[in-house]
């Protein structure tokens, strides 16, 4: 059981969008520091504060140091799953905008949407929520196919206010 302190820590390292796209890009593929700044294009010492703070957190991990193109010792990182698990406080405003960052630059035809309208009562949207959430962690849960694609999907529940 974590202590209220392990459990504050690891909802400040899943506060930031540049962390949980980190292990994003670190879910199906072991990357260096120097990787995943180049891929979000930021700068590697802001790449490696995030980096320390998921690890310090269990979020990723350390694999075997290996060399690099010019010898120098790096480091991979994969994600550990953690935080499928993890409960977020007031998660809707971080996941909303790391959803936007990553889907930034795609083309319209690289993104599937799914939006309905739905007038269900308290335990039809529990129901609902529930299946949906089932379905989901089925997937989560899997290893990965090693002949697959990554893909990301995010979905959200929200009231729709003034629609009656």
């Amino acid at each position: 059981m974590a202590t209220d302190e392990e459990v504050q820590a690891r909802a400040r390292a899943l506060s930031s969008p540049i962390r949980l796209r980190i292990m994003r890009l670190c879910l199906h593929k072991s990357r260096t520091n120097k990787e995943i700044a180049d891929l979000l294009d930021i700068n590697p010492a802001t790449s490696l504060h995030h980096v320390r703070t998921l690890l310090a957190n269990g979020f990723i991990e350390a694999e075997e140091p290996r060399r690099g193109n010019r010898g120098a010792k790096e480091v991979p990182y994969r994600s550990t799953r953690m935080s499928w698990g993890t409960k977020l406080p007031d998660a809707a405003p971080v996941l909303v905008d790391t959803f936007l960052q990553e889907i930034d630059g795609l083309s319209p035809n690289e993104i599937q949407v799914l939006r309905v309208g739905l007038k269900l009562n308290e335990a039809d949207q529990r129901e609902l929520l529930s299946r949906i959430h089932a379905v989901i962690e089925d997937y989560a849960l899997r290893a990965p196919d090693p002949e697959g694609v990554a893909t990301s999907l995010f979905m959200a529940h929200h009231l729709d206010l003034g629609a009656g």
